[in-house]
């Protein structure tokens, strides 16, 4: 028998090896997920029972920090998302000589799908970094065991200010989105088609239903919590001092906007059965 063929066992048992150890620490990384988000709602009913309630001003600052700071970019973005909406569906239904009936696509595209995955992504790759190496920095620098030590919970300190806000200003967000992406695509559609923003709303209006509106905003509450169990999650399971914070916080925004994406495509297959 020559070297290769001795090798290719080896190789065998590595890529098993390899495949059972990455499918170990995904199961364990979701079960602490898990226990993040069932001690969190614990810590939300039960802390003021336990004299050991969260913080309004915690909260609030979370919201500024999540949710105001993030308007600009959110905005801008959604803007220019509602143009690149009509543009496309104009010049696809002008094929069939039937852009008129493009406002059918985008109240439709927008309120259901564009306007929570854009927002999502957008404070995932924004807020969910920050809370990668924020928490990492802190497990790094032993100010969360110095936490345990003064007897306050770090969850109820930490992680349920931050999944409150995300859970408040998320949907808000995807609302204020959604608005400026009809918006964008009502002036291009009117500079267009000649259809003024007035009739293009109104369009709009009469096309859309409360599920429809609904359907995205209940997405982006799931993304919200998505966003902040999984950059928590990271930051705190971070090595390697300062490396290791750069590496977790990077790791943090690929897993939070791959399991946007995937949510999306789930939540989406289930509502439409």
């Amino acid at each position: 028998m020559d070297e290769t063929d001795e090798q290719k066992p080896n190789k065998a048992k590595a890529f098993v090896e390899n495949v059972g150890h990455y499918a170990v620490s995904s199961v364990k990384e979701i079960g602490y997920g898990g226990s993040l988000l069932a001690e969190s709602i614990f810590w939300v009913f039960a802390g003021p029972k336990l004299r050991q309630p969260v913080r309004l001003h915690q909260i609030a600052a979370q919201m500024m920090e999540v949710g105001i700071k993030a308007i600009p970019i959110v905005a801008i973005m959604s803007l220019t998302i509602g143009i690149m909406l009509a543009i496309q569906g104009i010049h696809s239904l002008r094929i069939f000589g039937a852009e008129s009936q493009v406002t059918f696509g985008i109240a439709l595209s927008v309120s259901r799908e564009f306007a929570s995955l854009i927002t999502g992504i957008l404070v995932a790759g924004r807020s969910g970094a920050a809370f990668a190496a924020r928490l990492g920095t802190m497990t790094i620098n032993q100010e969360v065991d110095a936490l345990h030590v003064m007897a306050i919970n770090p969850v109820r300190y930490l992680v349920v200010p931050t999944l409150l806000a995300m859970m408040i200003m998320i949907p808000l967000l995807t609302w204020m989105a959604e608005l400026i992406m009809f918006l964008g695509a009502g002036l291009y559609v009117g500079a267009e088609l000649g259809i003024s923003l007035a009739a293009f709303f109104d369009q709009v209006i009469n096309i859309l239903s409360l599920d429809d509106v609904l359907h995205g905003l209940a997405k982006s509450f799931i993304f919200a919590i998505l966003i902040t169990i999984i950059g928590i999650g990271n930051g705190a399971s971070v090595r390697g001092g300062a490396e290791g914070v750069g590496r977790v916080t990077t790791r943090a925004v690929v897993q939070s906007i791959s399991a946007i994406i995937v949510t999306d495509m789930i939540f989406a297959f289930m509502v439409t059965r």
